[in-house]
């Protein structure tokens, strides 16, 4: 197969052209077709979680060691049948992707998007969270296990305020909590409750949380409990997306028993073996769907 060389597939009666598939993406030889497989294939699990969730593409034309590049806006060339619903942001309109099936989540990885970014909301309610996070942010000098531990004190303090949180690895080096609430609630009104949340956490483990925003104002051992990442127009890295990391690592639900065991390298759940791991736990954010939770008494305190 040449590097032109361009494959023409039949999905869900949906015609794509797959190109380069020889392409390498990662530098110990895994592929576009590796990738193209491996969204193919995580699809049933990860495709719940993406329905209807506005996507930003982070694209690596020439795998992870060249340069990336976001895309929002879903390009001229895409194919019809790729949905998308428009958002404006001040003055402008953004044509956002939304990937409701397995072709279109195919489409997305032949373009090189190794990373699939979502909105914490969903249409029809696009404008509130059905999702608000609290993302566990370590400084150059803090380890995962330090993350755990600071994990485990937001757990304490949702349980203190009556909410469930879903605990995920971020694939990279930090943690993602996410609480699943009524899409009741503003983006403005999320983000307050979710900081009521952080300081509550920082207060309680002031030698290892922290909520200063100032890169050079933070102790570089302690882990950022950021709660903005709930602010409207924010994505993040979503649930079995893979990161442009060594050993294709995926971000990966957890139970909490293994985060209090603090024996967890996130760079053991990867592209490989992910689901083997799905096979053994199912997916553990499945019952998020019937947690909808609510944040009146949060916000009412603040």
């Amino acid at each position: 197969m040449t590097a032109e060389t361009a494959t023409e597939v039949m999905i869900e009666g949906k015609k794509l052209k797959l190109t380069n598939l020889n392409k390498i993406m990662w530098p110990e030889g895994l592929t576009k077709a590796h990738l193209v497989k491996y969204y193919t294939d995580i699809a049933p699990y990860l495709l719940p979680h993406l329905k209807g969730r506005p996507i930003v593409m982070k694209r690596y034309p020439h795998g992870i060691e060249g340069e990336f590049f976001y895309q929002k806006d879903c390009p001229d060339y895409a194919p019809e049948w790729i949905s998308t619903t428009t958002i404006i942001h001040s003055a402008k309109k953004v044509n956002y992707i939304i990937c409701n099936d397995v072709a279109t989540l195919v489409w997305l990885a032949n373009q090189g998007c190794i990373e699939i970014h979502a909105w914490l909301s969903a249409n029809p309610a696009v404008e509130y969270p059905n999702i608000a996070v609290i993302d566990l942010d370590p400084g150059d000098e803090a380890t995962f296990e330090d993350v755990m531990r600071v994990a485990l004190v937001v757990r304490q303090a949702l349980n203190q305020l009556k909410l469930k949180g879903f605990p995920k690895t971020s694939g990279a080096s930090g943690m993602h909590i996410f609480i699943p609430i009524n899409p009741v609630y503003s983006f403005q009104e999320v983000t307050k409750a979710m900081g009521f949340v952080a300081k509550l956490v920082t207060s309680t483990y002031a030698s290892k949380a922290t909520i200063e925003r100032s890169l050079d104002k933070r102790s570089k051992n302690k882990v950022y409990v950021d709660y903005l990442q709930n602010t409207r127009g924010k994505s993040m890295a979503w649930t079995y997306s893979l990161r442009p990391l060594p050993g294709a690592p995926v971000s990966t639900p957890l139970l909490w028993e293994e985060i209090e065991s603090l024996a967890i390298d996130p760079r053991q759940f990867n592209m490989h073996n992910i689901l083997g791991r799905l096979h053994l736990f199912g997916d553990l954010f499945a019952p998020m769907a019937n947690q909808m939770q609510e944040l009146d008494h949060i916000l009412a305190m603040g």
